[in-house]
């Protein structure tokens, strides 16, 4: 396995790969879990090449402290590549990714302001910004993204789509615990107290499918049970919305076109420690 710790080690690297070499990429942020591991599997055997990135991007953090308490594994994140069969692994620094002087951006636009990036603000800029970079450089036949983060996951998808990216984004499920809470490299900064506690995310969104498939139809009702689960607990809810998967907008029973499916998501802070999930619902 390749350890690429420059833009310029990249370069040589991809330019070993003819046009019709399929080279699939993961991004990542290092502190590598078992949902990591999926997306690696399900690239591997569709790549003749697979790369990874790992790089905290610090563009998308709005919190200092947030930033610098992300976990930090690269020892162990190596090994687990390794071990997964990953040819090549790029390692930028924040002055490598953005080099003195930098000063343009993604704009996400409506849809990167509303949910989670109304709860992080400049979050998206920063994910789209360092997405963009990455598929640039690393140019990618296929880049493959978990549903976990079903907001970033779809406005990179748009970002693809609008600006003629010639790469493929392939979407992988959710992975979760026993007990459901999804896994999330966020989830290692929580006391055992705080992971039992982090179970009301996957509590509510429960509660929301379990409506739908009932007959519920009104998405403000949805939203309305998912908010009481938060109502004795000691997370503090950012956000609880039901969307239009098509367009991320706020769903309505009235105004979805035939085809269109809704999912629930959620955002809370707990033990200063911010936790995301979603669900599909269905077409209503």
């Amino acid at each position: 396995m390749e350890l690429l710790n420059n833009h310029a080690e990249l370069r040589t690297w991809r330019q070993q790969f003819s046009s019709d070499h399929k080279v699939g990429l993961v991004p990542t942020m290092g502190a590598l879990h078992k949902a990591h591991a999926t997306l690696f599997l399900t690239a591997r055997p569709a790549c003749d090449q697979l790369l990874a990135s790992v790089f905290i991007n610090p563009l998308q953090f709005e919190r200092t402290d947030d930033l610098k308490a992300y976990p930090r594994t690269l020892e162990e994140d190596l090994e687990m590549l390794e071990n997964l069969g990953v040819d090549a692994v790029y390692l930028p620094t924040p002055e490598d990714m953005y080099p003195a002087g930098f000063a343009t951006s993604i704009d996400p636009g409506e849809s990167g302001v509303q949910f989670e990036g109304a709860a992080r603000p400049g979050h998206f800029a920063g994910v789209l910004t360092v997405v963009l970079k990455l598929f640039q450089r690393c140019r990618p036949t296929t880049a493959y993204f978990g549903q976990k983060d079903a907001q970033q996951l779809f406005l990179v998808q748009r970002m693809v789509r609008d600006l003629d990216l010639p790469l493929t984004v392939q979407a992988c499920p959710t992975l979760r615990e026993d007990d459901g809470l999804a896994f999330s490299s966020r989830n290692a900064r929580l006391s055992a107290a705080g992971r039992q506690q982090a179970l009301v995310l996957h509590r509510a969104l429960t509660i929301a499918q379990d409506a739908f498939q009932a007959g519920e139809r009104d998405p403000r009702h949805l939203e309305a049970k998912m908010r009481e689960c938060f109502t004795d607990s000691p997370a503090k809810l950012a956000y609880a919305d039901v969307v239009d998967e098509i367009t991320f907008k706020s769903a309505n029973a009235s105004e979805t076109p035939a085809g269109h499916a809704w999912r629930a998501l959620i955002g809370a802070r707990l033990e200063g420690v911010h936790l995301l999930d979603n669900l599909p619902l269905g077409n209503p």
